[in-house]
């Protein structure tokens, strides 16, 4: 069982990834259309979490870690330096909700790219939970291999909330 009170928690932001072999440490990751990718060696305990906004690559040739592809290369090789087995390597991926009702169809493109890596690469597919229209918390220790993942509410909103008035003596800055 996780424990949410963990002081080693650490949050991966879009953008961003995180590796550790920590017994202690636990990432965590809100996502909406978005992906997370959970990866792990299981003999060294070692693993880490990625947070992606869109598929593929960088259309500028920027190599920014905002897209799958750059991102999903990246914990990879961070796990291989580390020592981790590529042959190994199991994946969880999480999210491509479409949260703005489909519009955009970035999530379902974010859930092709990330089955499609996984499967290109060879990697071990543990588990998922993608798609649907709500976003998701995702929890993974990298240690134990432990994932827990909950929905978020959606709480719609009865009536527009009112503009608060400013008095014309408070200075705003």
């Amino acid at each position: 069982m996780i424990n949410f009170a963990n002081p080693y928690m650490q949050h991966v932001m879009q953008g961003q990834l995180r590796v550790s072999n920590d017994p202690k440490q636990t990432l965590t990751s809100i996502l909406g259309s978005c992906i997370s990718a959970c990866m792990r060696d299981p003999e060294l305990r070692l693993g880490g979490m990625n947070h992606f906004l869109l598929p593929g690559d960088d259309p500028r040739n920027g190599n920014s870690v905002r897209y799958g592809g750059r991102s999903m290369e990246e914990l990879t090789n961070a796990l291989l330096r580390k020592g981790a087995a590529r042959h190994r390597l199991e994946v969880w991926l999480f999210g491509g909700a479409s949260v703005l009702g489909g519009k955009t169809g970035v999530g379902e493109a974010n859930c092709t790219f990330a089955y499609d890596f996984v499967r290109t690469e060879g990697f071990t597919l543990r588990g998922h939970d993608l798609g649907g229209t709500r976003g998701r918390r995702v929890r993974f220790s990298p240690y134990t291999g432990e994932v827990e993942v909950s929905l978020m509410r959606v709480v719609p909103v009865s009536k527009p909330v009112a503009a608060v008035p400013v008095s014309p003596e408070i200075e705003l800055f």
